[in-house]
């Protein structure tokens, strides 16, 4: 079951888990729907309705619910950040603890915002976050994953996945967004240009969701990234360069934090940055599809083309 799975990333792993031969529930806000292989149950995120009984027998939960990040950092925003991960994961976990038959595996989305602003220091799994940081970031992430904690303490399997920027795929708001500033020539350093960006391709990223759901080894923490994070001024270049602009206009801070305000955005997301690694898939192995960045822009481009 995934839930909160209409978007971006529920559609690509449903897809895929359906490709290879599993039946996939949907639970998300949309009218239900069917198609093959798949169904859809509705849910409005507070309350135990139909769409529970579709877990009892199910043997897996994957957790991807929550409201988008990007968006103005008001108070009220920020709350409804953590109620919509915190409360849904702990909604899911209630209705997992009365079933007769629940799911033996839970498969849990984060995000590499719990480190805050990282600096330049080398953050992998065994780095603690910080205790403190930008609320939208760090105590966001801190509250979802300790809900997620309580919510599984008796699962067989628990997969605690920390991602970090998606780059491809059908729908890729970040290469959107980029290529259109590129085009714009607005694409320049932010903030100066040296916070660092972890990254990661899309054939990665739903090949390692696809992983955790299928492969029984997969236990733990987990981060999703490629091993070669970059810099923003290195990230924005690469747009540049898809876009076919030799230059870009560099947004001081406090233009960009005016100018995120002004398109109802966090300005933190730019000029924050973590230099995270992928610390447990490089010792167990994984070979990364892609792991040059402006490779991964490149193909991200063509998939906005098609």
């Amino acid at each position: 079951m995934l839930v909160g799975g209409s978007g971006f990333l529920g559609r690509g792993l449903r897809d895929r888990l359906v490709g290879a031969g599993h039946h996939v529930t949907v639970v998300g806000r949309g009218a239900p729907t069917t198609g093959p292989g798949w169904q859809t149950v509705q849910w409005d995120g507070r309350t135990a309705g139909l769409w529970a009984e579709s877990l009892e027998g199910a043997d897996t939960v994957v957790h991807l619910a929550g409201k988008r990040v990007d968006c103005r950092p008001t108070s009220a925003n920020i709350d409804e950040l953590i109620s919509s991960r915190e409360g849904t994961v702990k909604l899911v976990g209630h209705v997992v603890s009365q079933l007769e038959s629940p799911p033996t595996t839970w498969v849990q989305l984060s995000s590499l915002a719990v480190f805050g602003d990282g600096g330049e220091g080398i953050i992998d799994e065994t780095t603690t976050p910080p205790a403190d940081g930008p609320r939208q970031m760090v105590e966001v992430c801190q509250r979802w994953e300790a809900a997620f904690d309580g919510a599984t303490k008796d699962m067989e399997r628990t997969v605690l996945l920390r991602p970090a920027i998606g780059i491809g795929g059908a729908g890729d708001p970040a290469t959107s967004r980029l290529l259109q500033l590129a085009r714009l020539g607005l694409a320049g350093p932010v903030g100066g240009g040296q916070q660092w960006v972890s990254w990661i391709g899309a054939e990665d990223f739903f090949d390692l969701l696809q992983r955790s759901v299928l492969d029984q080894t997969m236990t733990g923490l987990y981060h999703l990234a490629a091993p070669t994070p970059v810099r923003n001024h290195e990230m924005m270049a690469a747009y540049r360069r898809a876009a076919g602009r030799g230059i870009g206009v560099s947004s001081p801070k406090f233009i960009t934090k005016v100018g995120a305000w002004l398109l109802g955005s966090d300005p933190g997301l730019a000029l924050t940055g973590r230099r995270c690694i992928p610390g447990r898939l490089l010792a167990e192995g994984y070979q990364f599809r892609c792991d040059n960045f402006g490779d991964a822009v490149d193909l991200a481009v063509a998939e906005l083309s098609t």
